[in-house]
């Protein structure tokens, strides 16, 4: 894990005269899961987003070694960058088979089909629901596809916003259950996620977002039994 897969330094995103994001530094190793946790509007969000080339911003941001200043999204996505946006991002008048192909609108080589029914062994309700209206399927199942759609691009780095945001506990058990085993595939990720317990359980390293700014950082395991992070995010007494 000693080469960088994404490195940020000096992040700002503005909206109008307000700083959703100010001066943020932090890194994702190669292979290495890293969880960005924090209260709502602490601009855990706006920084994915600036990250995937959807938000203007000022600062650095390298991914694999290469500035992206002024690169668009989808030059992104094609140079290994996937998001998994919080509230899905599905077409959702397409149906689960046509949102996976969308998926893999940048790849031109000959293992997209191999890599669709593996989505589908992977997610065995979304082959079930191959021909159905994306916009019709429940949470979870969004959620699957979602994911599913992102992994299609065969990312290197694969950033993933509020994963388990109104799914049941059974339902974030599978999708973190998913998380893990793509981390443990090698893929990078930068997980953003309100659940601060689940995440730092399965990440490396993690970073603590407050109104804009980074306020600790550390081993995962480490943030997890901190008092300031157990008073603040799991609700417990320091």
């Amino acid at each position: 894990m000693n080469q960088t897969a994404l490195r940020v330094s000096g992040l700002r995103v503005r909206y109008g005269a307000i700083e959703a994001v100010k001066a943020v530094d932090l890194e994702v190793r190669t292979g290495e899961l890293v969880a960005l946790i924090g209260a709502n509007g602490a601009g855990k969000t706006s920084s994915l987003k600036a990250i995937a080339g959807l938000l203007p911003w000022t600062g650095a941001i390298e991914l694999f070694g290469e500035t992206v200043q002024g690169v668009p999204a989808y030059q992104l996505l094609a140079a290994g960058l996937a998001l998994v946006p919080e509230g899905r991002g599905l077409f959702t008048r397409m149906t689960v088979a046509e949102n996976l192909q969308m998926g893999a609108f940048t790849r031109r080589d000959a293992q997209i089909a191999a890599d669709t029914e593996s989505m589908y062994e992977r997610f065995p309700r979304l082959k079930e629901r191959s021909r159905q209206l994306a916009g019709t399927l429940s949470g979870g199942e969004q959620q699957m596809l979602a994911m599913a759609r992102a992994l299609m691009s065969r990312p290197k780095l694969l950033l993933l916003d509020e994963p388990s945001m109104g799914l049941s506990p059974l339902l974030v058990e599978r999708i973190f259950s998913v998380v893990r085993e793509v981390s443990e595939r090698g893929i990078s990720i930068l997980l953003v996620e309100q659940n601060a317990r689940l995440a730092l359980q399965i990440a490396h390293r993690g970073y603590v977002m407050d109104s804009g700014e980074i306020v600790l950082t550390g081993r995962a395991a480490e943030l997890l039994h901190d008092p300031r992070v157990r008073e603040a995010y799991l609700g417990e007494s320091a």
